[in-house]
């Protein structure tokens, strides 16, 4: 049984007619999301790397970037620094990233945020059919279909903004 969830994630898929799927994601008893969420996915027939991080970060001009990635790259910072015209990127604290973006760590999704921050996309988000976003709501994750996930971008930078650690 799906538990139903509502957050402003939820309400923009449905108001775009976007079909997804809730995924219930056990938390810890410190409120934590499980560690081995690619153990659970994978049992569930999902791809782990299939999950689209939501990485916020902070320029050197106080503006905040949201960068969408999928599998296991890691965020360029010369790439990104370059790309958005700044001397310097750091990653956001842990109390700026509810504060900027509405949502708690762990929960962040890559859409429904607030005007002010700047997303980037990086192409590895088309990499997989199925993508799995944070759905706004701590212990849950949403699941749907990559083409409509990059519809919803709109007009934000896509590109190639990670390096792959081997």
């Amino acid at each position: 049984m799906t538990a139903i969830i509502q957050s402003p994630v939820t309400e923009l898929l449905e108001r775009e007619g976007i079909a997804y799927d809730v995924l219930e994601i056990p938390l810890t008893e410190d409120r934590k999301p499980v560690r081995n969420l690619e153990e659970l996915l994978s049992s569930r027939g999902i791809d782990p790397q299939s999950v689209v991080r939501s990485v916020l970060f902070k320029t050197a001009s106080d503006k905040f970037v949201l960068l969408a990635v999928a599998g296991g790259g890691r965020a360029d910072w010369g790439v990104l620094r370059k790309h958005l015209n700044e001397r310097k990127c750091r990653m956001a604290e842990y109390e700026e990233v509810a504060e900027a973006t509405g949502y708690v760590v762990g929960a962040v999704p890559p859409v429904a945020l607030p005007e002010s921050i700047t997303i980037l996309v990086d192409n590895s988000v088309k990499d997989y059919e199925t993508v799995v976003i944070g759905s706004g709501v701590l212990g849950y994750a949403l699941s749907l279909k990559s083409p409509d996930l990059l519809g919803l971008f709109g007009d934000a930078d896509q590109g190639e903004f990670t390096s792959i650690e081997h």
